[in-house]
């Protein structure tokens, strides 16, 4: 009898020391992963379009930036949406675009590329407004 409890003892133990190592490592998975995260340069873009573009101009803008990743390396992230929020606070602004850099030099690669100053130029008729805002995650 003294054999069979010293022995699920141990095994409950052990397994707890199991779990233990297993949380461990899960954790450093995720602060892995979050770190990662900390590192990526965020280049955030707001649009406010002319009264005048159409919605064939607006189109052309969108088709423009999203062939951007396809052609500019330096990205490593790319989304876009349109302006959703009840809160009316927008001043205009109806398109986000959301790019992702590893560095400020893959950035600065980017912003003079020549598919990004060709990009520059269908956007110039159709633009009455941006705003950006680069920041890095935390």
């Amino acid at each position: 009898m003294k054999i069979t409890i010293l022995s699920l003892f141990a095994l409950l133990t052990l397994n707890s020391c199991a779990n233990k190592t297993d949380t461990s490592q899960a954790e450093k998975q995720t602060s892995t992963k979050i770190e990662i995260m900390k590192k990526q340069l965020r280049h955030v873009v707001l649009f406010k379009f002319k009264e005048a573009a159409t919605k064939a101009d607006i189109k052309k803008v969108e088709d423009a930036f999203d062939a951007l990743p396809t052609k500019i390396k330096e990205i490593k992230g790319y989304e876009r949406g349109l302006n959703n929020s009840p809160e009316n606070l927008n001043k205009g602004f109806t398109h986000c675009f959301f790019v992702t850099f590893e560095t400020e030099e893959a950035r600065a690669v980017y912003l003079v590329h020549p598919d990004h100053l060709a990009f520059v130029e269908i956007l110039k008729p159709n633009l009455e407004d941006a705003l950006v805002l680069d920041y890095w995650t935390k």
